[in-house]
């Protein structure tokens, strides 16, 4: 890594809905979690066991081989204070930094400013998926949001340069006014040739990506090998946004939860293996995170909104094992029926800003907390 962090990128993963921390590390050894468990419970047999207490969910074999060989850090008991059960509130929180008040600007929206202050590449950040997440929101900060790779951007159908251009300038004096020259569409014609220039630089990184990697056909699986893809392309990315979901489970979780570790290991697997042939795995880290972990106690068939969580750093220069405490099932220490955070999630941001990509975190975090030492100097 270089001293400005200018080599290195960062994948981030959002589990959308709230992932169940306790059947994704599994205190298998705990009599606690079997007396709340009642019907949601993993089989202690079944367990990928990570030592004499936890283990991950059995579908997780390629993370866990990723564990096995000291890349993924799991960070126990992961929130913020005065933890709030909503998914839209909690997301929020978690996307702009901004546990008290309602923020404006997302943590990573924030950083792609300082990645490229004179906005020279509309590609610095991507987000593969539909819309765009509030984490990578920010003022005069332009991020692509990328659907299907292969057909993304402003009329796509139009091959023809010329007429595409001739295309973007009837749009924007339609919404700018009679002679088009206002205002409205001048930064209509500047967003939408900005828009155009990395449809095209994104569009050709199909084209330059070849690999031996056989990704599923599932949603994750397909927005890494996007990720994958774009990466290869050198095109200067740095931050790079998907998201998998729904882990709502609040009921059906057994089967719902363990398709969708299923797909996400699996894929995370593929991806690591795809960036380390491309040469780019010592450069790579990934985040995955969720906005909040699930009640204690199942629903009989499920487990609803709870507080305390877990999040994964994974990649080559990662120093795997275990950051902070995994919280006590105990009744006298649990929040009203949750798992009690233990750690700050600002802390990890901020371990990833200044350690992995070489950025002061308080500007962007809004204040300082303590960080975690799972980058490797």
């Amino acid at each position: 890594m270089s001293k400005n962090g200018t080599d290195t990128s960062l994948v981030v993963v959002q589990l959308a809905g709230g992932n169940d921390y306790l059947n994704t590390i599994v205190p298998y050894e705990n009599g606690h979690y079997y007396d709340n468990r009642k019907n949601v419970n993993i089989d202690q047999s079944a367990v990928l066991k990570l030592n004499d207490e936890v283990g991950l969910h059995p579908t997780m074999t390629a993370i866990k081989n990723l564990w096995d060989q000291g890349k993924v850090a799991i960070i126990n008991g992961i929130g913020y204070p005065n933890p709030n059960r909503s998914h839209f509130r909690s997301m929020d929180i978690w996307h702009t930094a901004e546990p008290d008040k309602i923020g404006t600007e997302g943590w990573l929206g924030r950083v792609i400013g300082q990645m490229d202050p004179k906005k020279e590449n509309v590609l610095t950040g991507v987000n593969f998926g539909r819309g765009l997440p509030r984490a990578l929101g920010c003022k005069d900060v332009s991020v692509a949001s990328v659907g299907d790779l292969a057909s993304y951007g402003l009329f796509p159908d139009l091959e023809d340069e010329a007429l595409r251009k001739y295309a973007l300038d009837a749009f924007s004096k339609m919404y700018g006014g009679a002679e088009g020259r206002d205002a409205v569409s001048s930064m209509l014609g500047e967003t939408g040739a900005s828009v155009l220039k990395g449809a095209d630089l994104l569009r050709s990184s199909v084209g330059k990506y070849s690999s031996d990697i056989e990704y599923a056909s599932s949603g994750i699986a397909q927005s890494l090998k996007s990720a994958a893809q774009v990466m290869s392309a050198d095109l200067g990315t740095r931050i790079y946004y998907t998201q998998q979901g729904s882990y709502d489970t609040h009921a059906g979780q057994l089967d719902v939860h363990a398709n969708l570790w299923s797909d996400l290991s699996a894929a995370v697997g593929d991806f690591m293996d795809d960036v380390d042939s491309q040469g780019y795995a010592d450069d790579t880290v990934m985040f995955l995170f969720t906005e909040f972990g699930r009640r204690i106690k199942d629903n009989g068939s499920g487990t609803d909104h709870g507080s305390g969580g877990v999040a994964f750093i994974i990649g080559n220069k990662v120093k795997g094992g275990m950051y902070g405490e995994y919280p006590s099932l105990k009744e006298e220490d649990q929040l009203e029926g949750d798992l009690l955070f233990n750690n700050d999630f600002r802390g990890t941001y901020s371990t990833l800003l200044e350690q992995w990509l070489g950025y002061e975190a308080s500007p962007i975090v809004n204040g300082s907390f303590e960080q975690f030492n799972f980058i490797k100097n």
